[in-house]
């Protein structure tokens, strides 16, 4: 990057990256073509030159750059909308949000996020409906949610944030029972906490190159909160997000080389609550600090 380029640009190629035209951005934007087309050039030239859009007959195509930039510069527009909402004083909003997520995330990790938007927000009401099975948005069962795979449905709006890592961990306790594993074979002598009955997202997931199957684990429960709780009480080994294994400092990382696996994570809600100021404000506040979750909930570094 040969310069630090300035917000505004960024704001500037999201309108030409959703509009696909100089033109139409420039309406939503009420600026001119040139003055859209000029930050647009500005923006490539502080990136080193790297062109950000190629031309076609249906207008404006996004480069692998502009895709890359895209969830970041999504971040920062969604961080900028929050903080003009703050200063202009629409935290007196009131109403109910409703959240659906997994258990796991829900109790884990949506938590902090949640007080912060309270905080901010005191009049509107949250409800935060858990579960493992996908609410329907179409349905309006809730307002927004955070989900691990990409929805399908057209008539959603959706933002990926990012990419959640997990890996095998111990607690101290039984690591001072069993032998520390060193190979995947060795988890053949450890007790290992997994489904009773295997969830959809399970179907492709390989271990030690073979198919995931319950006879894989010695230890089984299908709610995902409850084998949390069996790893924090030295059950046996379990897969487990990084980013909330760090916070117990008594679960210890084990065959980060060996077995690592991930999954996106996506910020939904249903096409018309964009128009719902305080679904909206709900969707970007949950949309940065997921995204600052994934960020810092990476597997260790060897």
């Amino acid at each position: 990057m040969s310069a630090e380029p300035a917000w505004d640009y960024f704001r500037t190629f999201l309108y030409v990256l959703r509009n696909g035209s100089l033109s139409a951005a420039a309406r939503e934007l009420r600026l001119t073509q040139p003055t859209v087309g000029r930050q647009i050039a500005a923006l490539e030239k502080s990136l080193g030159g790297k062109p950000l859009f190629t031309r076609s007959p249906s207008g404006l195509l996004p480069t692998r750059t502009a895709l890359e930039l895209q969830p970041h510069a999504e971040t920062m527009a969604a961080t900028a909308a929050m903080l003009l909402r703050t200063s202009s004083g629409e935290g007196a909003m009131k109403g109910t949000v409703r959240i659906t997520a997994s258990a796991t995330v829900g109790v884990e990790v949506l938590p902090p996020a949640l007080r912060s938007f309270s905080v901010a927000h005191p009049g509107i009401t949250l409800e935060l409906a858990l579960s493992d099975l996908s609410a329907d948005l179409l349905k309006r069962d809730a307002d927004v949610a955070v989900r691990m795979v990409q929805p399908r449905q057209q008539a959603l709006f959706a933002r990926r944030v990012g990419r959640v890592a997990l890996g095998l961990h111990a607690h101290r306790q039984y690591l001072e029972r069993h032998p520390v594993p060193l190979r995947l074979e060795d988890l053949q002598h450890h007790v290992i906490i997994g489904f009773d009955r295997m969830p959809a997202f399970a179907k492709d997931l390989k271990f030690g190159g073979q198919p995931v199957t319950r006879e894989l684990f010695n230890f089984r429960t299908d709610n995902e909160s409850a084998q949390l709780a069996a790893l924090r009480a030295g059950i046996g080994v379990a897969v487990c997000q990084y980013g909330i294994a760090r916070r117990y400092s008594d679960l210890v990382p084990l065959l980060t080389r060996e077995y690592s696996m991930s999954f996106e994570v996506w910020v939904v809600m249903h096409e018309d609550q964009k128009k719902v100021e305080r679904v909206r404000t709900m969707f970007d506040h949950l949309a940065v600090a997921m995204a600052e979750y994934c960020d810092a909930a990476g597997p260790p570094r060897a």
